[in-house]
């Protein structure tokens, strides 16, 4: 699989995904899958992340490049359904990953247990 070149601003893909998440949240349940997932409500999101991180563990292990990508995509699709459901937007995770840059991953996670 070769890699796609990106001009465009890499993130403009996820908030695309996220205003169209945000779309059919309310749409009938038989005519989508994220307004079925959220009438399913947040245990069921959450468990369904659980499964697509845990098959995209099993492809970086197992499967092929291309596998992993799919998988990989699954999980960032669903980790916005979650998001979305909280009301929690992914500008906010962006924030705290600008916030992070710079610290080592040690550093991180020591500030965090203070």
């Amino acid at each position: 699989m070769r890699a796609r070149l990106y001009y465009a601003r890499p993130m403009d893909t996820l908030f695309r995904l996220e205003q169209t998440i945000a779309a059919r949240r309310t749409a009938s349940p038989d005519s989508s899958y994220v307004a079925r997932l959220n009438a399913a409500g947040l245990p069921k999101i959450a468990q369904k992340l659980g499964e697509e991180a845990t098959e995209a563990v099993i492809a970086a292990l197992s499967g092929s490049a291309e596998e992993l990508v799919g998988e990989s995509a699954d999980v960032l699709f669903h980790l916005l359904v979650l998001l979305q459901a909280r009301g929690i937007p992914l500008a906010d995770v962006l924030a705290e990953l600008d916030r992070r840059e710079g610290l080592s991953g040690l550093e991180e996670k020591a500030s965090r247990s203070k």
